[in-house]
């Protein structure tokens, strides 16, 4: 089984053109000790309730039955016992000794060999092996030119971070290195300021990304180290912030028996991050457990905990102008605008027919909000205007995108009224918002399964590159200003090309035996409708 179940981008210039190899020092161990702590605790207790919990008259049985058929089982084998002594199998391994007293060994003259400390001081070795090391810092370097793309991936059981180098003119893709997780990766969400450095100034730029996943803590990992052992942070309980850990000695419940929501941690799966960019330390989550969480980036730690909800919370967003507003949307079929400043303030709320999957703002028009839901419609609303109740919701209009789930959903932040959806149809379909309303422009299978992550680039030079993903495994980087029918829709804003623009979809070349899995089909396949597998509707 692989499959990709969320992606984010890396916008240029924030990648380190090389990136540094993880090191273990004096300081990094004693941070992991530190964060371990809480692992370490339960497991001792776990061991120590094995041994303890054992019945005592069952060992007492077990040490006589042991003493009586000691006997009995020599005498068995004093024959073959005998036969074995006279080779000495006790001392087989022991080095045979000399006359002069010292072991006789296969490199007898070793005392007259000279050593150096450093392979330069060696007169007869003349290639130093540099060149390895010049190969491969030259093979991780990442251009101001180039975009990541993190992608979470299960894969046969195994939970992991792929990280992607996506070069848009050499039109490849590739993976950069990889993050071993603990758990199965739900969300991800890309962070510009460092975390987990006590010493970092406010005005610091890093490239970091938090991931929640099925177990309830939030890690932070660096995406600029590679061979991580150890994320930089974790949020929630057994994090730095936490109480067992500042105090590791202090006695505690078992921590992995509490099911109980608090204010501190999450206590489920880990459904949606989200990152405030203009109060960068603040982070906020969504979880399985129906509370919304507010993280300090600086100490993490959980400023503040909400509960507007009474099911999962699947989806979170902050207002792209008024800073501390959230949207929240949830399985209870409702949607929260709620100013974080004011935890006890009534909130509006909107209902929808089925469950919601996705909560987005317009980036374009800060008084407009989208909601996708698990029945495949799209809703838009205004927020100023509120109903005077949930079921009173009047959205300015909806639309029937899919058919099932719209598992996947974002908006391009560069060209205006761009929409992509994704669905468990297996279907990408791209739209076009205009104040009539919307049309689709084109919809195709891109061959990666299920669709569980459509993402545009965050940067002007690629602002048509669509990054899909699904149950697969699959990444495709789709340029969707190479296709006839998005350069007719937004003709205004691509640059006019003379002659025939070919299809550009990048991707890592997979086993062709995964193109038959799910009954997908590959681009062009049959399975694909009109020329070249597409399906297409100009808006006009």
């Amino acid at each position: 089984m692989s499959m990709i179940t969320a992606t984010t981008w890396v916008p240029r210039g924030f990648a380190a053109t090389f990136p540094t190899k993880y090191e273990v020092d004096e300081a990094e161990l004693s941070r992991i000790s530190k964060l371990a702590k809480s692992q370490l605790n339960d497991a001792k207790e776990d061991l120590d309730t094995a041994r303890n919990g054992k019945n005592p008259e069952a060992s007492a049985d077990e040490s006589s039955g042991a003493e009586d058929d000691g006997p009995s089982t020599k005498q068995s084998n004093g024959d073959v016992d005998d036969d074995l002594r006279e080779y000495d199998l006790d001392h087989y391994d022991s080095d045979p000794v000399g006359e002069d007293g010292e072991a006789v060994t296969m490199f007898g003259n070793a005392k007259s060999l000279a050593y150096h400390e450093s392979n330069t001081d060696d007169p007869y070795i003349t290639l130093q092996g540099n060149n390895d090391e010049d190969e491969e810092r030259e093979e991780l370097q990442v251009l101001a030119t180039d975009n990541m793309v993190v992608a979470a991936k299960v894969e046969d059981e195994v939970a992991h971070l792929e990280i992607y180098v996506y070069e848009d003119e050499a039109d490849n893709l590739y993976v950069h290195h990889d993050i071993m997780l603990p758990a199965i990766p739900l969300c991800v969400e890309w962070l510009d300021l460092p975390v987990g450095k006590s010493a970092a100034d406010q005005d610091a730029r890093g490239n970091y990304v938090a991931v929640g996943t099925m177990d309830p803590n939030i890690e932070i990992w660096d995406l600029d180290t590679i061979d991580c052992m150890y994320p930089n942070a974790i949020l929630g309980q057994g994090g730095e912030g936490s109480d067992e850990a500042a105090d590791p000695g202090k006695k505690k419940k078992k921590r992995k028996k509490s099911k109980k929501v608090n204010d501190d941690y999450h206590v489920d799966a880990i459904l949606s991050l989200a990152a405030n960019r203009h109060h960068r330390n603040l982070l906020a989550s969504s979880s399985a457990d129906k509370t919304v969480k507010l993280w300090d980036l600086n100490s993490t730690t959980c400023a503040k905990s909400y509960s507007y909800h009474t099911d999962r919370v699947c989806s979170i967003a902050w207002h792209p102008k008024e800073t501390t507003v959230l949207l929240s949307g949830s399985y209870d079929r409702t949607i929260v605008a709620a100013d974080m400043r004011a935890p006890d303030a009534k909130v509006p709320r909107w209902a929808v027919e089925s469950d919601v999957e996705t909560v987005r703002w317009d980036p374009h028009d800060a008084n407009f909000f989208y909601v996708t839901t698990e029945n495949g419609v799209i809703h838009y609303h205004d927020v100023r205007v509120t109903p005077a109740s949930p079921e009173a919701s009047s959205p300015i209009w909806t639309l029937q995108a899919h058919d099932e789930s719209i598992s996947s959903f974002d908006i391009n932040p560069i060209i205006p009224g761009f929409l992509a959806t994704g669905s468990t149809d297996k279907e990408v379909k791209l739209w076009n918002i205009r104040p009539s309303g919307p049309s689709m422009v084109v919809s195709r299978n891109l061959g990666v399964g299920k669709v569980f992550s459509t993402t545009f680039a965050p940067d002007a030079e690629v602002g048509f590159r669509l990054a899909v993903a699904g149950s697969k495994g699959v990444m495709q980087i789709w340029d969707t200003s190479t296709n006839a029918a998005v350069r007719r829709a937004f003709a205004n804003r691509v640059a006019p090309v003379e002659g025939e623009v070919q299809e550009r979809l990048v991707g890592i070349d997979e086993d062709s035996s995964d193109s038959e899995e799910e009954g997908g089909a590959a681009p062009g396949g049959e399975n694909g409708g009109g020329e070249n597998g597409w399906e297409s509707m100009d808006e006009e």
